[in-house]
């Protein structure tokens, strides 16, 4: 098999060869057709993550066949093509994740690799109307947006909705999926191009959040939306406490831009406010990503595409978050 190995932080990947693998009980092997970037492949790459113990083939999300299966697995799987759940070890609980829980690229050898050795409880088939680089392009992002929309954000036809920063995986599949329940999303981003993609693809609009009086701007055009998907954070919180509808709900799946500044409690209770952290995603979360994918015929965006062996190229490329939707790597 060939993968792309962390062997030492903030440094490149490593493209090299090891023997093949072999499943354990209740495993699977899978030879991957694609693998997907994202944000968190970056961060561990600059030693910006919790737990990083090098080496370590990095990469959360993978599409591929199935070619063994070890014991106890029902030999249906054999040669399905299928995706992978990168979310482990969630644990009983829907509303939030068991302290075990991990991601699927660190500790344990994730998708940048010709071959995965994962539990067959891991597994879906491949949504039918997807491609193999579509697929890969699918869990961590969709699940992490599927959750922040519906499960936190309880998101309801006919709402309006702001999805933050626009462009990256998980902000363009809360626009898609936030459009597919018939919402109404309007979408912010530093880049004009990014707002015409979006609204190419069904949004409302977008304002530029680098413009101080975006917000006052939006509730002139569209009133005030009773959702917000936010991953940013920092100095820029304000505005969304002051953009949000009475009773509106605020989730957020990051802080890239670091805690708020400050945070006026006044708006929160006077205006009823509901801010609600989110994650990736539990199995049923997972499952009804998918279901609603394969329903409404949603394709995953794509920025770009590189061969495996090119992987550090496109972590590079993340460094300044220049791309609408996902990067991929290709097996073949």
């Amino acid at each position: 098999m060939k993968c792309l190995t962390l062997r030492e932080i903030k440094s490149l990947l490593e493209f090299e060869e090891r023997p093949d693998l072999q499943p354990a009980a209740g495993e699977v092997i899978v030879s991957l057709k694609a693998a997907a970037l994202n944000r968190r492949d970056y961060w561990i790459t600059q030693g910006m993550y919790p737990g990083i113990e090098p080496p370590v083939v990095l990469g959360s999300d993978g599409a591929g066949m199935v070619t063994q299966c070890g014991d106890g697995v029902n030999t249906s799987w054999q040669d399905r093509k299928v995706m992978i759940d990168p979310s482990l070890d969630w644990g009983e609980n829907q509303a939030v994740q068991d302290k075990a829980f991990h991601v699927l690229g660190l500790p344990r050898d994730g998708t940048f690799a010709t071959q995965l050795r994962v539990a067959v409880s891991q597994l879906h088939d491949r949504p039918q109307h997807l491609d193999w680089n579509e697929t890969a392009a699918l869990p961590l992002a969709g699940v992490t947006a599927y959750r922040a929309v519906f499960c936190q954000g309880e998101l309801k036809a006919g709402e309006t909705v702001l999805v933050t920063g626009i462009g990256g995986g998980v902000a363009t599949f809360a626009l898609q999926f936030a459009l597919a329940a018939g919402a109404k999303v309007w979408v912010t981003s530093s880049s004009g191009d990014k707002i015409r993609r979006a609204v190419a693809l069904g949004a409302q609009g977008g304002f530029d959040y680098t413009v101080e009086s975006w917000w006052k701007e939006m509730t002139k055009l569209a009133g005030a939306p009773d959702l917000i998907i936010d991953s940013a954070g920092g100095a820029g919180y304000g505005a969304l406490l002051s953009l949000v509808a009475p009773a509106g709900r605020i989730v957020n799946y990051g802080a890239t831009a670091g805690p708020p500044e400050k945070l006026d409690l006044f708006k929160v209770f006077w205006k009823q406010l509901r801010l609600q952290g989110s994650t990736m995603g539990s199995p049923a979360d997972f499952a009804a990503m998918v279901k609603l994918v394969s329903d409404n015929n949603i394709h995953p965006i794509i920025d770009a595409i590189f061969p495996l062996s090119d992987g550090n190229t496109a972590i590079g490329r993340m460094k300044t978050s220049p791309q609408f939707g996902k990067y991929v790597l290709t097996m073949e």
